[in-house]
C-alpha cells in the first residue's frame, strides 16, 4: 500500500507532463514517501499520452490513465481518485502552480483528525503567497464568481478558495465522496465541497505557494457559462 496517491488530471499537456512527474517524485523522494502518481489523460489531441507514458520505465509507480473522448476536468479527477491505492489523496494541476512541497501542510492536517485539507491561495492568517498572479480579468472574474458561491450557500463558512488546483483526502473519503459526483467539468470542486459538509467530513484550510500559469485551457467566455449552469445543476441536485 503507498503512503500517498497524487491524480494530475491532463488535457493537451505535453509540453508540460514531463516537468511534472519528474517534480512528484522528486518530492517523493526527498520526504521519503512511498507514493504513487496516476496521471489521467482526458482526451488529449496531442502527445500527452505518449510523453507521461514513456518515463513508466523510469518511475514504476507511475500510471497512465486514458480515454479518448474529452470528458472534462471533473471526470479526469473522478477517474484517478477511483483507481488510487493510497492511504492519502492528493488532486494537483498539471504546470506545477502549487509546488509540492505544499503536500505536507495538507497531509499535516489530515494526520491530525481532517478528512479533507484544501489548498488555499486566500487564507485568513495571510501566509499564503501569489508569486506569479493572475491577469486583472481572471481576478475579477474569480472575485464575482466567489460571491456567487457565498451568495448560493454552497459551500461551509471559512473556505475562502474553492478553485485552487491542490486538495489532499483520506483515500476511503474521497472514494465516498467521489462516487457520488455528477459534476464532469470545472466546478467538480464545488461539488464536492458540498458533499463534504453534508456528509459532515472534517474539512481544513493550509496556504499555499501559488504561481499563475498562463499556458491554460480554461476559455473565459464558453467556461463562465459552462461554470454557471454546473453551478445551477449543482443547487438543483444535491
Amino acid at each position: 500500500m503507498y503512503d500517498l496517491s497524487i491524480v494530475i488530471p491532463a488535457y493537451n499537456e505535453e509540453k508540460k507532463i514531463s516537468r511534472d512527474i519528474e517534480a512528484v517524485y522528486e518530492y517523493f523522494k526527498k520526504n521519503s514517501i512511498k507514493g504513487e502518481l496516476i496521471i489521467v489523460n482526458d482526451g488529449s489531441k496531442d502527445q500527452t499520452y505518449s510523453v507521461a507514458s514513456s518515463l513508466a520505465s523510469k518511475f514504476t509507480s507511475l500510471r497512465v490513465l486514458t480515454y479518448k473522448k474529452n470528458r472534462g476536468k471533473g471526470y479526469a479527477i473522478k477517474t484517478g481518485i477511483m483507481e488510487a491505492t493510497g492511504e492519502y489523496i492528493l488532486v494537483a494541476d498539471s504546470g506545477l502552480c502549487v509546488p509540492f512541497k505544499c503536500t505536507n501542510l495538507g497531509l499535516e492536517l489530515l494526520r491530525n483528525g481532517n478528512d479533507v485539507a484544501i489548498g488555499s491561495r486566500r487564507t485568513r492568517d495571510d501566509k499564503s503567497k501569489i508569486i506569479v498572479h493572475q491577469p486583472l480579468y481572471r481576478i475579477l472574474g474569480s472575485k464575482l464568481f466567489h460571491l456567487l458561491i457565498k451568495i448560493s450557500n454552497l459551500i461551509p463558512e471559512g473556505i475562502e478558495d474553492t478553485q485552487c488546483g491542490f486538495k489532499l483526502f483520506k483515500k476511503d473519503v474521497a472514494h465516498k465522496i467521489f462516487k457520488k459526483i455528477f459534476t464532469e467539468k470545472f466546478m467538480w470542486d464545488i461539488e464536492v465541497l458540498r458533499i463534504a459538509s453534508k456528509e459532515k467530513y472534517k474539512l481544513s484550510v493550509f496556504p499555499v505557494e501559488w504561481s499563475n500559469d498562463p499556458d491554460t485551457r480554461y476559455n473565459p467566455l464558453i467556461g463562465s457559462f459552462e461554470n454557471l449552469l454546473q453551478i445551477v445543476n449543482i443547487i438543483l441536485r444535491t
